[in-house]
Order: C-alpha cells, then structure tokens, then sequence
C-alpha cells in the first residue's frame, strides 16, 4: 500500500477524532443526547464530507472499492467442491 498524503492523513485524523467524540458522548438508550441537534447535524454534515473525499482521493488512485471489514472476516472467497455438499436425509424432496 502506498504512503498516504499529508490531506489523507489530516482526513482519516479527523475522522476518527469525530467519531471517538461521537461515541464518547452517546448516552444509553433512553437518555437525552448531551448534543444539540445542530451540532449532531454538523457532526454528519463533516462526517459526510470527510468520506466523499477519501473516497475521490482513493478513487483517483486506483483504490476506489475498498470497503471496512470485520477483522475475523474471510478476506477471500473458500471453494467448496460440489464432490463435497451431500443432501441430508432430513430435507424434504425426491
């Protein structure tokens, strides 16, 4: 992966700097918002920013696509030979 720009790197600082704001604030189900609407508008409307540029930067560099993953997840498809798959007697059919 190549070395992010200083604009990249200002982008993903600040977005993970709004969104550890955003959940160090966010009160249990039930409880009033500590936040004023404005400001949780604000909040989206940087949010929303921040992500359409990363994305035009990645997308003038080729790396459009990328998308956030679990880190447990399957980072590639696992073939099963069909030789493999038996129907159990429990289903219904023929």
């Amino acid at each position: 992966m190549s070395e992010l720009s200083k604009e990249q790197q200002i982008l993903v600082a600040m977005r993970k700097t709004l969104a550890a704001v955003v959940k160090d604030v966010t009160p249990p189900p039930g409880m009033r918002h500590p936040l004023s609407d404005r400001t949780i508008e604000d909040v989206r409307a940087c949010l929303s920013l921040i992500s359409a540029r990363e994305k035009e930067l990645a997308d003038s560099e080729g790396r459009g696509g990328d998308r956030p993953y679990y880190a447990d997840e399957p980072q590639s498809a696992q073939v099963v030979p069909i030789a493999g798959i038996r129907r159990s007697d429990k289903q219904g059919g023929d």
